[in-house]
């Protein structure tokens, strides 16, 4: 073999080992020293944090979305919607619980109605 192909091959397993050790390190790796006194990288425990922002702001939009729903239908046609909704599926009866006009769902159901929705 010559050396132009020795080091060909070393620069290769040395690109290779700093990709890795980049990728470990921007993953959140932690180095740690062994008895040996080696230096080893090790991946932490990844745990997503639950967007709880985001999932408030979902279920206020679906609340706003239920009372325009019932500005729009008024108190009748909501009511049968939610009626037809409450069968036998188990899903559904959630839904329909869910969906129950309650004293928040009116009051701003009443604003969605002054400005004319």
């Amino acid at each position: 073999m010559t050396m132009s192909l020795v080091s060909a091959s070393f620069e290769r397993r040395l690109s290779y080992i700093v990709r890795r050790q980049r990728k470990l390190l921007s993953r959140g790796a932690r180095c740690k020293v062994t008895d040996t006194g080696l230096i080893v990288a090790t991946l932490r425990m990844y745990m997503p944090k639950f967007p709880i922002k985001t999932a408030i702001k979902l279920i206020v939009w679906a609340f706003l979305f239920k009372a325009y729903v019932y500005a729009y239908l008024g108190h009748a046609e909501y009511a049968s919607c939610v009626a037809a909704l409450s069968g036998p599926s188990i899903v559904g009866q959630a839904g329909a619980w869910i969906l129950q006009p309650e004293l928040a769902t009116v009051l701003v159901a009443d604003v969605f109605k002054s400005l004319g929705a």
